[in-house]
């Protein structure tokens, strides 16, 4: 946000019940919950945790630049303090205030959901935004209720594009995120089992993600995975125009963005013509992506979805598409040893669907290292999938049974049902092992034109595993 007193912040978060106390001062533009991340002039906004209190760390936020303080009672830094009930709800008081100042001078409001994806098609549609005119997007994974908020309070008068992230562990989550943010466009990019053991099955997580385009005006946009059944069902959720992204036959639509004649080079980038279809015709343009896996055509045209849907050339979202890299750490991060292994790291999350994206895509690098070195092996290094609930067992015995029939060389299981996805691997008789995170790196004889798949849940912490890989590179790369 600009700076602003602290006076105009509570009319601007009207009619939420939040009382200036202390003299008016001065704050912006930032907003940080982290007195470690205060700027000068900012706004620290003090939440209580399970471990922490923020408020207990105001004044070293003072120290630090902070001239306002949000909370839910006064503390003994010497600034003034906006004060509320809850100070997460006082934060996206003053994100909703913000972005609705912001959509009436014009600025454009997108959110992108998903049971997987997210984060990636986030970085490409950023990309894609930010050559188009200013854009706030968030940095890494910033999909929750603080999250969100907290990347809407980063416009400014300038911010032509503010992009959302929306993640969800039951139903309401998104519609009190879209709230916020006002949407303009929201996109849907899959439903899969990511968090079912929270939501209570598949139908109830389509439910969840179908808010995102369930409040858009007639004028906004639904951008919808045509491919993904539960996704195109949500078109009856929304009054908005239907922008539809996917490969093959599209269903009829006001916009219809799809992919032709997908090919991978060696490390797993895809290539293809962009076709944009309107009442206008078909418009095309040639895309040859950067980032990895052959699943980030859908990302790509998603993105490309939203962009066209509000204006853009097809020619320059193109073009973007085709620069734009991977942002966000431990997503697809390909590393490449001087030794000619090649470490897949991603290790951010994991669940049935992502790791069976993550497993493709070690093989289809695994085939093109093999044409150089064919003793080449792929080895997968698999953590828990967190979140399943009564699915746990059976899914992750599955997940073994998946990397014996991809043609996976060697499975390593690490977490609490390490054993469970040994078990499925070893029925289909695939050398599989269980290990403790520490020992894996040290463990593995490795040999030019392997490649180690990194997934699991972020609790298991597997991005140390690959850290350690490319510190025992011989070129210490």
């Amino acid at each position: 946000m600009r700076p602003r007193l602290m006076s105009e912040l509570v009319d601007l978060m009207q009619p939420a019940p939040v009382e200036l106390f202390g003299e008016d001062a001065t704050v912006g533009p930032d907003v940080v919950i982290d007195n470690r991340e205060a700027t000068e002039g900012c706004l620290f906004v003090a939440i209580p945790g399970e471990r922490v209190d923020g408020h207990a760390f105001a004044g070293a936020a003072v120290e630090a630049g902070a001239r306002g303080i949000i909370g839910m009672y006064s503390t003994e830094a010497d600034v003034p303090h906006l004060l509320a009930e809850d100070s997460v709800t006082a934060l996206s008081w003053l994100a909703r205030g913000l972005v609705r100042e912001a959509r009436a001078r014009g600025m454009i409001s997108i959110g992108v959901t998903g049971s997987s994806g997210k984060t990636s098609t986030k970085d490409l549609m950023a990309q894609v935004f930010e050559a188009a005119g200013p854009t706030v997007a968030p940095v890494g994974s910033q999909n929750n209720e603080v999250g969100v908020p907290l990347t809407a309070c980063r416009i400014d008068d300038e911010t032509a594009y503010l992009v959302s992230e929306m993640g969800a562990r039951g139903i309401g989550h998104i519609s009190w995120l879209t709230s916020l943010v006002g949407l303009d466009v929201g996109v849907c990019l899959n439903v899969g089992r990511a968090h079912v053991g929270e939501f209570g099955g598949v139908e109830a997580t389509a439910k969840a993600k179908s808010e995102i385009v369930a409040d858009l005006s007639s004028e906004g946009w639904a951008v919808l995975n045509a491919n993904d059944p539960a996704v195109a069902a949500m078109r009856e959720r929304t009054s908005a125009r239907v922008a539809w992204f996917g490969e093959g036959d599209l269903p009829p639509g006001d916009l219809r963005v799809s992919a032709r004649d997908v090919t991978l080079n060696g490390l797993s980038q895809a290539s293809f013509e962009l076709v944009v279809s309107d009442d206008d015709g078909d418009r095309t343009a040639r895309v040859e992506l950067s980032v990895i896996g052959r699943h980030q055509v859908m990302n790509a045209l998603a993105a490309a979805a939203a962009a066209v849907a509000v204006g853009l050339d097809v020619e320059s979202v193109a073009s973007s598409l085709s620069g734009a890299t991977q942002r966000s750490s431990w997503r697809m991060e390909l590393l490449q040893r001087h030794d000619g292994v090649l470490v897949l790291n991603d290790a951010y999350n994991a669940n049935p669907d992502s790791m069976e994206v993550g497993l493709r895509t070690a093989v289809e690098l695994g085939l093109s290292t093999r044409a150089e070195h064919p003793s080449g092996r792929v080895i997968a290094v698999l953590g828990d999938m967190l979140e399943l609930g009564p699915l746990t067992e059976e899914s992750h015995v599955e997940l073994g049974r998946l990397a014996a029939d991809m043609g996976v060389a060697e499975v390593i299981a690490v977490g609490e049902n390490a054993s469970s996805i040994v078990a499925g691997a070893t029925a289909e008789g695939l050398a599989a092992r269980v290990s403790d995170r520490d020992s894996i790196a040290s463990s593995l004889n490795l040999s030019p034109g392997d490649v180690v798949l990194i997934k699991g849940s972020r609790g298991v912490g597997l991005e140390t595993v690959a850290a350690e890989l490319v510190a025992l590179d011989g070129d210490d790369s």
